[in-house]
């Protein structure tokens, strides 16, 4: 059986290395490219596509997750294998919410890219190692961990948004703004909102 493949990448140079190591592939077959998240929505939905290669950030358009949630919401919609260089707990969490059927990093070797491909398409889980191990560290510390809307709303603290920008964009009223806000200082042992960046950073539960 051949798989047929969409690759979704915003940079065309990343997008030519994916297609020249999958077209090594007997089985594989790259049917379509898209440069932003809405167009691979698009094309998944007008090509029959198997698995999309989705990368998560696509500069100032759609977002890799949004997009997966969209394709995955089709009914018998293609499989999407999130392949992206983030692994914190928030891009984690987000695809994994949106329906995503992997999660690999970038600098994964071509035979583990081939591997989760046609897990994927079997409809099965692909995860990076790395990343399997972040979601166990999770399951094993439940009251320890952040929510995925703590992690939104500590990614807007990060990316330097005040409580009401935050509480407009994630459309929640302040006083939920803060209360998440209360919970991460208290999860991350910290009380303020520079200390509570600076160790989600380090411990790669959000980027900078």
């Amino acid at each position: 059986m051949t798989v047929r493949l969409l690759l979704a990448d915003d940079h065309p140079v990343v997008r030519a290395g994916l297609r020249a190591v999958l077209d090594t592939e007997p089985d594989f077959t790259v049917v379509a490219e898209a440069a932003t998240a809405e167009r691979a929505v698009e094309l998944a939905a007008d090509r029959d596509v198997d698995v999309v290669l989705m990368d998560l950030q696509f500069g100032a358009g759609m977002h890799g997750s949004e997009a997966t949630a969209a394709i995955t919401a089709a009914p018998g919609g293609p499989k999407v294998l999130v392949l992206t260089t983030y692994d914190t707990d928030a891009d984690i969490l987000a695809a994994v919410e949106a329906g995503a059927s992997g999660y690999l990093l970038k600098d994964a070797p071509p035979e583990e890219l081939a591997a989760a491909v046609r897990t994927a398409a079997a409809g099965q889980s692909a995860l990076a190692p790395a990343v399997a191990h972040r979601l166990m560290d999770r399951m094993r510390t439940p009251a320890e961990a952040l929510t995925k809307r703590e992690l939104e709303v500590l990614q807007l603290v990060g990316e330097g948004l005040s409580n009401a920008q935050i509480s407009k964009a994630l459309f929640l009223s302040q006083a939920t703004v803060k209360s998440h806000l209360v919970h991460v200082f208290a999860k991350l042992g910290v009380d303020s909102r520079t200390a509570a960046v600076a160790a989600a950073t380090a411990r790669r539960l959000i980027r900078r």
